[in-house]
């Protein structure tokens, strides 16, 4: 059966319509679902990518990683889900296991062979490794890393021993898709591969560690062939590594003579909104924060949604950041990062992508959390995890919320100078309207005395007057601010743990007026979510904030 994308782009009958002279954002969403709504969306869509060599800083040691299981909770109950966790990056294609390193850690090979920049097998890890992703929260969907990169004469039996390890020792997870190689576009440049390399090469290449993984790992254990997601590039630009170009090299075909089911089970790509030494403009806060270049920077990739669209496989992007390979200063871990990710989440979601992966090291300031002393700094939560916080509690909890949609609006006319900065999306619960959510990215930094704002008009039916509406902002002291962020009401700094903790009551409302408006304010550099009938996040709503979900145990 064709497989259905979870998001669809919709330019939906909601709109926005703009006074020429006030500051006045008009809103007319639809009561009704727009012909092309999206289908319902996963709980687990706003997950993280988590560097391989980097486990052991993220979920600990001889001890486990208090923040950073408290964190990942948190989200899982705000969701309904845990978040999609990818376990890999650079680093998967140095690791080799060994069943005697018993480390806390992975250790360097000494005896490492092979070309590359940086030898295939220069990294060993052992159990631990396993005990450690295993304290992921319970039923984790991961998306795990393998090493394509090592090509000795020993690399099936390589590669389907650290599948085996991963599967057989991490029960507390629900591993659902094997990740063959990083990024393998840039093979040649990393010196992994020479001579003829392409997408028809690798196809062949990831074909045989497939095809040997599910006859010696996944068919004793009764999981079906199609757990591997391709291809994990970089980028596809002027290369045959496009989804289409995969398609024909027979990346998708039969898994056996005779078989419907293919060694396939999704697309993966990666990307990031900016690459230091990479891109060829300078970044700022503001730039990151003028929504329209999210779209502008992301126009490659729309191709490759709409080629996968095509086929009957789902399209996530298992690895991307604001800005590569590890983050900046004063642009990543402010609070503008905050108002990108809940915009990139809502975006992405809108184009097609089943799925986001907000990669993490233990050194990157565009990491949600830093989860290990570092720059002299303790482990702290970053304003960036509050974007994703945000998108979670909209969705809400699958228990109560099977089905949530969302639809991108279509703007029609802009106040002056807000015409690339403020972006609206439309979030639908059980076939109704549930709620409109709006970014506003005009920079106010922390020192602005006066911020601007803008005046939100809802126009609504005018049987629904007198309803009330529960405004809740993703906000802080301003655009540049690395601490003292909150969403609807909730920090999670204050608690020193990662827990959530009721700073702010929480209760704007506005009430839906005789003729059908609604009307309040949206301050510069700040998001809101005006939610109809109830609060985002009270309990018995779609998107209760507190439902309880098995919390990970020692």
């Amino acid at each position: 059966m064709k497989y259905t994308s979870a998001f669809i782009i919709i330019y939906c009958l909601p709109y926005l319509v703009f006074a020429d002279v006030e500051n006045i954002i008009r809103l007319e969403p639809s009561t009704n679902l727009p012909p092309d709504i999206s289908a319902p969306i996963d709980h687990s869509f706003a997950g993280f990518g988590i560097e391989s060599s980097n486990l052991f800083s993220f979920t600990g040691g001889a001890q486990p990683n208090t923040l950073t299981i408290n964190l990942l909770n948190n989200l899982a109950n705000y969701a309904g889900k845990p978040p999609h966790i990818r376990i890999g990056g650079n680093t998967q294609d140095y690791m080799i296991f060994q069943e005697s390193q018993n480390d806390w850690s992975w250790v360097e090979n000494p005896n490492a062979v092979g070309q590359g920049n940086i030898k295939p097998d220069s990294m060993l890890i052992g159990p631990r490794f396993f005990e450690s992703a295993n304290r992921l929260p319970q039923g984790t969907t991961v998306t795990w890393g393998l090493n394509l990169a090592y090509e000795q004469a020993d690399f099936l039996e390589r590669i389907t021993e650290m599948a085996n390890q991963a599967i057989s020792r991490c029960p507390n997870l629900n591993i659902t898709s094997f990740e063959i190689g990083n990024e393998p576009d840039l093979y040649t440049q990393n010196g992994f591969r020479t001579g003829p390399w392409g997408g028809k090469v690798f196809t062949g290449e990831w074909l045989a560690r497939a095809s040997a993984i599910s006859t010696q790992v996944l068919a004793p254990k009764g999981i079906p062939s199609n757990f591997f997601e391709a291809a994990a590039t970089a980028s596809t630009i002027g290369t045959d590594f496009q989804i289409a170009n995969l398609v024909t090299f027979g990346v998708s075909a039969a898994a056996t003579a005779g078989s419907p089911t293919p060694y396939l089970s999704g697309w993966n790509q990666h990307d990031y909104y900016y690459y230091i030494g990479v891109s060829p403009y300078p970044i700022t806060l503001e730039r990151l924060m003028t929504l329209r270049t999210t779209e502008d920077q992301f126009a490659a990739w729309q191709a490759q949604v709409e080629q996968a669209a095509q086929t009957p496989y789902p399209y996530a992007l298992r690895e991307i950041g604001v800005v590569g390979p590890i983050g900046l200063q004063s642009v990543t871990d402010v609070f503008g990062a905050a108002l990108w990710t809940l915009n990139f989440l809502l975006y992405t979601a809108s184009l097609g992508v089943a799925a986001v992966g907000l990669h993490m090291t233990d050194t990157s300031n565009a990491s949600a959390w830093l989860p290990v002393p570092m720059y002299g700094l303790e482990p702290r939560v970053r304003p960036l995890y509050y974007g994703v916080v945000a998108f979670d509690q909209i969705i809400g909890p699958l228990s109560s919320c099977t089905e949530t949609r969302i639809a991108r609006c279509e703007v029609l006319a802009w106040p002056a100078g807000y015409e690339d900065l403020v972006r609206a999306y439309v979030v639908y619960q059980r076939g109704q309207l549930a709620s409109v959510v709006v970014v506003n990215g005009m920079l106010a930094n922390s020192s602005l005395g006066n911020k601007g704002n803008v005046t939100e008009k809802l126009q609504l039916p005018a049987s629904m007057a007198g309803q009330v509406v529960y405004l809740a902002y993703l906000t802080s002291p301003g655009a540049d601010a690395v601490d003292n962020t909150t969403w609807n009401g909730i920090s999670f700094e204050k608690s020193g743990d990662g827990t959530p903790t009721q700073v702010g009551d929480g209760q704007q409302t506005v009430q839906v007026a005789a003729n059908g408006t609604a009307s309040f304010s949206l301050r510069d550099s700040e998001a809101v979510v005006a939610s109809l009938g109830r609060k985002v996040g009270e309990a018995g709503s779609c998107t209760m904030p507190h439902a309880k979900f098995p919390d990970w145990e020692v």
